[in-house]
């Protein structure tokens, strides 16, 4: 499954870019989806930082896949190499269920147009269902689509919901 979003935010891009690295737990209150953000960890070397967050979505869980996890669909640890010299973000996102099973990663480019910015954020969720270990053979074909869809129901909701909160946030800071 292919991930797309490109969402314009009325700020500068270095702007926009130093919030989405730096103000997570500041955006926190913006995003209705979220229940909480951990940084996990935080690094520079070489003109990149890398970080590491892990996140707690809220929301339900289809029945189907109740029946073999929980909450745990609903976490998942990002890692990020944030690149400024070309206003870049690649990130990789593992889930805390089915971990061996999926992989999510992409690349966003945050691009200045007209002094606004947009984001073009590209991905790919895969997910190899002989490695749904708890899984049932039987099932897994079932629960593979079913994890798919509900993860595509998220992942690019949620990346514009990050884009729509950063824009609410910066229009906050430039009122106080």
């Amino acid at each position: 499954m292919l991930i797309h979003t490109t969402p314009r935010l009325s700020f500068p891009r270095p702007l926009v870019y130093a919030t989405y690295r730096d103000k997570l737990i500041e955006l926190v209150p913006y995003l209705p989806n979220v229940r909480f953000l951990k940084i996990k960890s935080r690094s520079e070397a070489e003109g990149q930082v890398y970080s590491v967050n892990e996140w707690h979505a809220g929301g339900q869980i289809p029945p189907l896949l109740r029946a073999w996890l929980g909450e745990e669909l609903l976490s998942w640890t990002e890692y990020d190499i944030w690149n400024e010299s070309d206003f870049t973000v690649e990130w990789r996102i593992e889930t805390h269920a089915f971990t061996e099973a999926v992989r999510c990663s992409g690349k966003n480019l945050f691009l200045e147009e007209n002094g606004t910015t947009l984001i073009e954020s590209r991905g790919e969720l895969k997910i190899d269902q002989e490695k749904l270990k708890a899984v049932p053979k039987i099932f897994r074909g079932q629960v593979t689509r079913a994890v798919e869809k509900f993860l595509a129901s998220k992942i690019e909701p949620n990346l514009l919901q990050m884009a729509e909160g950063v824009s609410h946030y910066l229009a906050q800071q430039s009122l106080g």
